[in-house]
């Protein structure tokens, strides 16, 4: 879940949903006029905990924080106390603590799980330290990336920085890969060559311990990266639930060490090296893809599509194009419909209104091309017409741009059909099928057609 969430009415409670969490929302709003934003919180067996607060805080009837719990919410109220996630300078202290956070943390569990590895000779415990040190590694990278990511837009990089998170968010993710190579290589070495492991009483608890700190960490990171949206944290959150299992499974071999007659620790070790590397594989899919550009969000197009069809004149978007320089840093373009006897002074005007909306709503660039389209009886009856052969050969295949031009011996329908990426025809079988529909109609229709790629997901309804 992203954002906040804005209450209208008097005081109630709001489950929200959220994959594997329950949200719960209580508040009480001191004034309708000017609602506030309130925390969204979770609950978990030892209370309630607070994610994020974005704006004025509002009066809490029911509120609880208990112990480690706590310190996140005391982070992210200070992270976030300027109110806008998108804004570069709370992502940049956002960053500042996340990193420092995770430098401090993982440094001590390093020392910690070093010296308790070195005295049980336990690869898996050296092995997990190890790891631990190069998330250490990784919380300075991301450090390093909201900073960059921070800087003002210049005459080189008229976009701004904002990608850097995603670059950021990368690297961490090839150093757990790498760090998963280096560990499996080290539990195959103690496999092949098995060394008695003698687990003491302060080894067990410094593992225990070292779980308990990453599942805050997981907490933290996760909670702070969906409050702003970020990437590089949500990578760094879905690390610190790898340590969670990879720590679980060295802790689970040690107790077992001397037990059993095959060498469990190298066995752990090589657990420890695959949760590693599938974390890793997880995150770099994760930022790659804002990296090479992914669709829209589909419920940010369709709230685009509603706000921009809310106003008159407006027949119809197609074409829609976004590009995600970084967090807050966006830029689009489609085309809307208008009607072609319609007033154009009046019309332009309308589309500079609709361009500073979406700055203001969304924080998006948006440049809108008018497309004329004419509103008559005959050929609104053969678009309508046209549609539905597109359906008929796929419900996902919308036209847009239609317009007829009449001759003496034929009649050109011209048009774009949309056709979705990975569809079951080409395009050349796609001109073919609705050209013969369209000939059936009448043989002086003569189909110029033009094949579109949708940039947003089609389930949306947006073109």
């Amino acid at each position: 879940m992203k954002g906040w969430v804005q209450v209208y009415g008097k005081t109630e409670r709001f489950p929200i949903h959220d994959p594997g969490v329950n949200f719960l929302l209580t508040c009480k709003l001191v004034s309708r006029a000017s609602p506030p934003a309130f925390p969204l919180t979770f609950r978990l067996p030892n209370g309630i905990i607070s994610l994020c607060v974005f704006g004025r805080f509002p009066a809490v009837e029911f509120f609880e924080n208990r112990g480690a719990f706590l310190v996140i919410h005391l982070l992210i109220r200070a992270c976030l106390k300027d109110g806008d996630p998108n804004s570069p300078a709370v992502r940049r202290r956002c960053g500042t603590v996340a990193g420092g956070v995770g430098i401090g943390l993982n440094a001590l569990l390093f020392l910690g799980k070093v010296i308790a590895g070195l005295a049980t000779a336990s690869v898996a415990m050296i092995a997990d330290g190890v790891n631990n040190l190069s998330d250490a590694a990784s919380s300075v990278v991301t450090l390093i990336g909201f900073r960059l990511a921070g800087q003002e837009a210049d005459a080189e990089h008229p976009f701004g920085h904002g990608r850097m998170e995603y670059v950021t968010g990368l690297i961490v993710a090839l150093a757990i890969l790498l760090m998963g190579v280096e560990v499996g290589k080290s539990a195959v070495d103690a496999l092949l060559h098995p060394q008695p492991v003698q687990a003491s009483a302060l080894s067990l608890a410094i593992l225990a311990a070292a779980i308990a700190v990453k599942l805050w960490m997981f907490f933290f990171n996760r909670a702070l990266g969906r409050a702003i949206g970020s990437q590089a944290m949500e990578a760094t959150a879905a690390d610190s639930l790898s340590d969670v299992a990879s720590t679980s499974v060295v802790l689970l071999s040690a107790l077992l060490s001397g037990r059993v007659n095959f060498p469990i620790d190298g066995l752990a070790g090589l657990a420890v090296a695959l949760l590693i590397l599938k974390t890793g594989w997880e995150a770099a899919r994760e930022t790659l893809d804002p990296l090479l550009g992914r669709p829209m969000d589909p419920e940010l197009a369709q709230d685009i599509d509603k706000l921009v069809m809310s106003h008159n004149n407006i027949l119809g978007i197609h074409d829609l194009v976004y590009h995600d320089y970084g967090p807050g840093r966006a830029m689009m373009s489609f085309h809307a419909e208008v009607p072609a006897d319609g007033d154009f002074l009046a019309i332009h005007d309308l589309i500079d209104h609709i361009e500073r909306e979406l700055k203001t709503k969304h924080h998006i660039e948006t440049v809108i091309h008018m497309d004329p389209v004419v509103c008559d009886e005959r050929t609104s009856q053969l678009r309508e017409q046209v549609a539905a052969l597109a359906r008929e050969i796929d419900p996902v295949l919308t036209i847009h741009d239609f317009r007829i031009t009449p001759g003496p011996e034929h009649t050109n329908l011209i048009f774009d059909v949309l056709v979705p990426h990975g569809f079951r025809l080409t395009d050349s079988q796609v001109r073919t099928e609705l050209s013969g529909r369209i000939k059936a109609l009448s043989e002086r229709y003569f189909p110029v057609i033009q094949v579109d790629r949708s940039y947003v997901d089609l389930r949306t309804g947006v073109k």
